[in-house]
């Protein structure tokens, strides 16, 4: 019986996430387009956001970045979170970012947690190892990839984890926890995206793909970086 009930929170969980991904009226490249404007906005947020003084100073040091323009997370008791976002690459010159790779989120929590919560994250991958273990299959944050919460303000000097998470968040569960969560490649998008196959190490290492909407995203992630 307690298996049906968290296999029920788990599909409607996926459904709400789903939902919220786009509308069902929408064409899959209006989705996906939409969930790459969504990430656009993100990343001016946080450029406009007096609080990530140290995102903003060290987005040029990174290797690549993840947005999450849209994490939900709910619960009563069994709870989880999830969401799509983008992974871009940062090449060897100054502000050069790849298009953008298609991802999502998703994780199962227990215990007292009542209520719901919506986050805008960015990730900055500061290592060569924690990119290299995005572009190979999924990664479970926290085991394949160490994970640590982004300083805040100025922050500090030393920052050891292969990934630092930066969010802004609203909603009744307060802080976000995303260790353990598992993050994913989204071929098919990147598909539909890109018109023709293309996975994560074609878009970001190989730069085989490229699609004009995405650019004014690589314009922002640039500016910031220089």
């Amino acid at each position: 019986m307690l298996n049906l009930v968290k296999s029920g929170l788990i599909a409607g969980l996926l459904l709400a996430v789903a939902g919220c991904a786009g509308s069902e009226s929408m064409t899959d490249m209006e989705n996906r387009q939409q969930t790459v404007d969504q990430a656009t906005e993100t990343v001016h947020a946080f450029i406009n956001d007096p609080d990530k003084t140290w995102f903003r100073a060290h987005v040029g040091n990174a290797r690549g970045v993840l947005v999450l323009p849209r994490l939900y997370k709910a619960g009563f008791i069994w709870g989880g979170s999830g969401g799509n976002g983008v992974l871009l690459g940062r090449g060897d010159k100054p502000g050069d970012f790849s298009y953008p790779a298609f991802y999502t989120i998703g994780s199962l929590t227990f215990g007292l947690q009542i209520g719901g919560q919506v986050s805008n994250v960015v990730m900055l991958v500061m290592t060569d190892s924690g990119m290299d273990a995005l572009l190979s299959t999924d990664v479970k944050l926290g085991a394949d990839a160490s994970i640590a919460v982004g300083p805040v303000g100025t922050g500090v000097a030393a920052q050891t984890a292969d990934i630092l998470l930066f969010s802004r968040d609203k909603g009744l569960f307060g802080g976000l926890t995303i260790e353990g969560s598992v993050l994913q490649p989204r071929d098919s998008w990147n598909a539909q995206y890109y018109g023709k196959p293309a996975r994560g190490i074609d878009i970001i290492v190989k730069r085989d793909v490229t699609n004009p909407g995405a650019d004014a995203l690589r314009q922002a992630l640039a500016k910031t970086s220089m």
